[in-house]
């Protein structure tokens, strides 16, 4: 069964977490679809991975880009699995069927109280429907295991 993990930001941004757990799943070789809330929203992730860091990039692909099927990291917007991913990111709310992937993190603005509720309603979705969940929280040394 799918692992749920809850990354709740505090600290900084997603612009600012997205890279390295991008980069953590690639080390650990994972294929990784991050489902965004919007087109817009997608293409200001696919500029992010590759300027992050001037001196690398992370290999990625979106609509429009092509060979889907061959590329590590895919970004969407819609519900969508081209690169034979094992590993799922939602951001900004989206939603997908979880079911397919061994891995599913959900990171969410801790500090948007709208964001935060949503979450809420989504641990519970998969808590009833009896995924393994954790949750972790930024702290003062890095992401910190809650529950």
């Amino acid at each position: 069964m799918t692992e749920i993990r809850f990354y709740h930001l505090q600290r900084q941004s997603l612009f600012d977490v997205l890279p390295s757990l991008l980069e953590k799943a690639r080390e650990r070789g994972h294929r990784v679809v991050v489902q965004a809330g919007s087109p817009e929203r997608v293409k200001a992730l696919d500029a992010l991975l590759w300027t992050y860091r001037p001196e690398s990039f992370l290999p990625h692909g979106a609509a429009g880009t092509g060979m889907a099927e061959d590329q590590p990291i895919w970004l969407t917007a819609i519900e969508e699995c081209p690169n034979q991913a094992d590993v799922l990111i939602l951001v900004d709310g989206a939603a997908a069927d979880v079911a397919h992937y061994a891995l599913c993190c959900e990171v969410f603005d801790g500090l948007d109280e709208t964001s935060l509720t949503a979450a809420r309603g989504r641990w519970m979705q998969y808590k009833a429907a009896g995924y393994a969940l954790t949750y972790w929280q930024q702290g003062d040394r890095g992401w910190e295991k809650r529950a």
